[in-house]
C-alpha cells in the first residue's frame, strides 16, 4: 500500500492553510521588514539555484557520444 503525501492528509492541508495565513500577513502587515531583507534573499538565492539546476550537468549525451558545442567557434 503506497503511502500518500504529507500535504494530502488534514495535518498537511491545514499546515498550507497555516503557511498561506502567516505570508499573507507578513506581505500586508510588515511589507517594509520584507523589503529590507529582499536583496539579501536574491543574493542568498543564486548559489542554491546554481547547485540544484546544475545537478545533471553534463548528462544531455549517450556514453561514448562527442558533445559538441554549438555556437560561433571552431
Amino acid at each position: 500500500m503506497a503511502k500518500s503525501s504529507f500535504w494530502m492528509t488534514d495535518k498537511g492541508f491545514i499546515a498550507l492553510l497555516f503557511i498561506g495565513a502567516v505570508t499573507y500577513f507578513l506581505f500586508m502587515e510588515h511589507r517594509q521588514h520584507v523589503y529590507q531583507w529582499l536583496p539579501y534573499v536574491i543574493i542568498g538565492l543564486c548559489p542554491l539555484m546554481h547547485i540544484f539546476m546544475h545537478r545533471n550537468h553534463g548528462s544531455h549525451s549517450e556514453p561514448g557520444e562527442n558533445h559538441k558545442h554549438s555556437g560561433t567557434g571552431t
